[in-house]
């Protein structure tokens, strides 16, 4: 089945004979990149959007891929945090990002002739809540691996297969993505929450947020590691290295890592 979609997704990239791919270093849009750039060759440029609520570490790994695959690779520089609409934070928010984004890689598209603007959306990504898709939308952005019928297991078989050093990379989203609606984002909490997921990461932690409740920082980490946050030695050395970062209170969610979790709050506020 893997094979029979991924050839899908060959066909469909050869139909459309050049592409430009919005490449954040992901899974989905690396894989995606990856296979264009073998299908398409020099008419294939995958281009990131560099932000401050874009972390550092995607930042490294879609550089990291892009060189170890010797794919076509620019940088842009999007300005979303001066949309007064995006920083307000609305339930839509990332409608505002992904119009940024598109209009971007629509200008590059027709500038270099090229076919198509393609993202990273999947198969399983058709019935969660993603506003960015209107903007998609209104840029005729395709969807390659959506089309194809590949899920996000699948992707990331067909990805180890080829070889990609993050075909098990977790799952992951702008820094945005961590603060509830309607609370402002602003640049200093998105450094804030950066700064508190590197010393999760450097304690060992693999699969977390750190969702920005003011004063509060609330920690949502895999049911698999959550023993390990509560032994004392971890638990007093997070909640220094959070604290040190001006937060009042460390907290764990009980729950769990949940993508996407603080659409929760959809559901209780109108929007």
């Amino acid at each position: 089945m893997n094979e029979a979609k991924a050839a899908a997704l060959e066909a469909r990239l050869r139909d459309l004979g050049s592409v430009v791919v919005a490449y954040s270093g992901g899974v989905d849009s690396a894989f995606l990149a990856v296979v264009a750039a073998r299908v398409l060759g020099d008419r294939s440029l995958c281009v990131t959007a560099d932000s401050p609520s874009y972390p550092d570490r995607h930042r490294d790994l879609a550089i990291g891929t892009a060189r170890a695959f010797n794919l076509r690779h620019e940088m842009v520089r999007t300005s979303e945090m001066d949309n007064p609409d995006y920083r307000a934070n609305p339930a839509n928010r990332c409608y505002y990002c992904k119009h940024e984004l598109y209009s971007r890689l629509a200008v590059i598209a027709r500038e270099r002739g090229m076919a198509a603007v393609v993202d990273g959306s999947n198969a399983d990504d058709r019935g969660d809540y993603r506003p960015g898709r209107q903007a998609a939308r209104e840029f005729g952005v395709l969807s390659p691996l959506d089309e194809a019928g590949l899920t996000k297991d699948e992707i990331r078989d067909l990805a180890r297969e080829a070889g990609m050093a993050t075909w098990d990379e977790p799952a992951s989203a702008c820094l945005s993505s961590r603060i509830p609606y309607h609370s402002e984002v602003t640049e200093k909490k998105l450094r804030t929450i950066e700064e508190a997921e590197r010393v999760l990461r450097r304690l060992g932690f693999r699969v977390f947020r750190v969702r920005h409740h003011d004063a509060i920082a609330r920690l949502e980490l895999g049911r698999d590691e959550m023993a390990r946050a509560l032994e004392p030695a971890v638990a007093d050395e997070i909640d220094r290295a959070l604290r040190a970062l001006g937060y009042a209170h460390v907290a764990i969610d009980l729950r769990g890592y949940r993508l996407g979790s603080l659409n929760d709050a959809l559901k209780l506020r109108p929007v």
